[in-house]
């Protein structure tokens, strides 16, 4: 009894101090615009990716991530105006894959280097994760960086969807929807 009104508790708490909103929502249609697609054809590659939505309302990421002329990533971008990530301190992502791992990317607009934190796949199966902020890794051109400066929410200007380390093939990623938890 004592631990069941201890996790009752937990839950209350957690309720009440943990508000999330939508960045991407395709049935409340929230986050389908302002998005870029940017490939590995920036730098010689030939890969392809694409954004649309399916019959279930459901943002679909996909295409073919080729590794030909030095290529490998395939990527999206969604932009908003700073300061938007604000207090957050986690994503919520609900996801259904192709058992690829994909990256959730923040970018921040006066930094070279994105900030990524990697999310696993699991064929034709939904998954949902909570991706706390402190998971993310300053990355740039597929390279760790673990001096760089840490991450401000405040100057976070696009959050994106990346599949890139040797994944070659075509991919597939339905996304129902990305929270952000404060």
């Amino acid at each position: 009894m004592k631990n069941i009104f201890l996790v009752v508790i937990l839950f209350f708490y957690y309720s009440i101090n943990s508000q999330t909103f939508d960045i991407i929502n395709p049935e409340e249609n929230v986050g389908l615009s302002n998005w870029d697609i940017v490939n590995d054809d920036v730098m010689g590659g030939i890969s392809k990716s694409y954004l649309s939505l399916d019959e279930e309302k459901n943002l679909i990421f996909n295409g073919y991530l080729s590794l030909e002329n030095n290529g490998g990533f395939a990527s999206s971008r969604l932009y908003f105006n700073r300061e938007t990530l604000t207090g957050v301190k986690a994503f919520k992502i609900k996801f259904m894959g192709d058992g690829n791992t994909y990256k959730l990317r923040l970018r921040q607009s006066d930094r070279r280097a994105s900030y990524s934190s990697n999310f696993k796949s699991i064929k034709n199966q939904w998954v949902e994760v909570d991706i706390p902020v402190e998971e993310f890794e300053p990355t740039w051109r597929g390279y760790s960086y673990s001096d760089y400066p840490s991450m401000d929410m405040e100057k976070i200007s696009s959050l994106g969807l990346q599949i890139s380390d040797k994944q070659e093939g075509e991919f597939n990623l339905k996304i129902k929807y990305i929270k952000a938890v404060y």
